[in-house]
């Protein structure tokens, strides 16, 4: 098939590079000029393990191409996938207008009938504002299908989850458009049991926002019961995977912390709960699990403050900035909101991350970015580890501490064993214990 992508960020980028790898012919679309050129020249804005590899792959066969040609994108296509931006208005509805300018633009281009997918996480009801819009937009009356294609894919396993699904959701309104994304994903289902859910399109809308918010909410409950761990004495380890044992609730995604970062989360459940407010639902849930989020990065903070007491002038390295590991990805991310705080009490920071450290100079130019964690740690008075990274998990706790004037370790991630650490001269704080 052939197919245009409209919008090159993770979810664009992802899902045109692993169609063109399944054979299908897309021109991926992008109106930013310094990333378009980095797409010409085969590299990944992003970092996504396996990505690149593909993309290289895929072009050197002749199926994915880039382009800023959205007129020519369009009309070479059969579908159309809408993966622009959907930030966060400051009254917390998704703001839509990349979404209804790429619909304008669809509009003046319909030259027969397409498939136009929305992919972008999107309130209920949007896929009908995008065919009014066409419709109210279009020079010719060309049939089209508004069809909502929602994505569950994980920073870091983008790859392996659009390339491997463990779901698809299609929703569609038409026979004509239900059998034309079935077509489109069937090099993916083939052979394998994979569960395509075909629903309304209002219903798989809602599934997204749904599905993260209650994502979410798992981390929040873990948050909340390792808060009531530390103020009883008790181990939030140990009540969690108790508690995760049981088959209807699972230990998936039940881990405490310092919060949940990252570009979806958070914008999607401020979304979905101003749709909730917009249909007369009451939100408290989702405000609740807001809270906790920011109640735990709070605590966190308090915590560094408590121990180290005077704060200003204290030399503090921070380990990991990208809100989960395997990322570059900075939006959101826990760790940023901890440097903010620690440089308005007159802390040093120094920081290292083994790929987010580019992004985070562009926030933070003024702080100490290492070559490495050992590098990072020189002469301070404390470390924080604030992303998993496997290379955290793996590191020398004795080379650390022999750099450090003190041996005080902030664990916001579970990623050091604490017995390690105090064998190792360290005094031990983490979450949950």
């Amino acid at each position: 098939m052939n197919i245009a992508i409209i919008g090159t960020g993770y979810v664009g980028l992802t899902t045109g590079t692993c169609l063109a790898s399944v054979g299908h012919r897309v021109i991926c679309v992008d109106n930013d000029e310094k990333k378009l050129e980095m797409l010409l020249e085969g590299k990944s804005p992003i970092y996504e393990p396996g990505l690149e590899e593909l993309m290289a792959k895929s072009i050197a066969q002749g199926n994915l191409i880039f382009s800023g040609n959205t007129k020519q994108a369009i009309k070479e296509s059969e579908m159309v996938f809408i993966c622009v931006n959907t930030p966060p208005r400051h009254d917390g509805h998704a703001d839509l207008k990349y979404v209804e300018k790429v619909a304008r633009e669809i509009a003046e281009h319909l030259n027969g009938y397409k498939v136009i997918v929305d992919k972008s996480t999107v309130p209920v009801q949007t896929a009908e504002k995008v065919k009014n819009t066409i419709e109210r937009y279009a020079s010719e009356g060309h049939e089209f299908d508004v069809v909502s294609n929602p994505e569950f894919l994980r920073e870091g396993t983008a790859v392996h989850d659009t390339l491997y699904p463990d779901r698809i959701v299609i929703g569609a309104e038409s026979e004509k458009a239900r059998n034309a994304m079935i077509s489109l994903f069937e090099p993916l289902i083939a052979g394998k049991d994979v569960p395509v859910k075909i629903t309304s399109v209002r219903s798989a809308e809602l599934i997204k926002h749904g599905a993260n918010t209650f994502l979410a909410t798992k981390i929040s409950f873990a948050n909340l019961i390792a808060e009531a761990c530390e103020n009883a004495g008790a181990d939030a380890y140990e009540v969690l995977d108790a508690i995760g044992l049981d088959a209807r609730i699972g230990r998936h995604f039940l881990n405490h912390g310092i919060g949940f970062g990252g570009s979806c989360f958070p914008k999607d459940i401020k979304a979905f709960k101003k749709t909730l407010e917009v249909l007369g639902v009451d939100p408290s849930l989702v405000h609740s699990v807001e809270s906790i989020n920011q109640n735990a990065i709070d605590r966190f903070i308090q915590k560094i403050e408590k121990t180290l007491w005077v704060l200003d002038g204290k030399r503090i390295a921070i380990l990991g900035l990208s809100f989960k590991p395997n990322t570059d990805d900075i939006r959101n991310s826990p760790a940023l909101k901890i440097i903010d705080k620690l440089l308005s009490d007159g802390v040093v920071v120094s920081a290292h991350d083994p790929k987010a450290m580019d992004k985070t100079r562009e926030l933070f130019p003024d702080i100490m970015y290492a070559n490495s964690p050992y590098e990072a740690v020189k002469g301070c008075d404390a470390v924080v580890f604030c992303t998993e990274w496997q290379e955290y998990k793996d590191i020398n706790l004795r080379e650390l501490g022999e750099k450090m004037q003190t041996r005080i370790l902030f664990d916001g991630r579970g990623v050091i064993d604490p017995k390690n650490a105090n064998d190792n001269g360290f005094q031990y704080y983490g979450m949950g214990r």
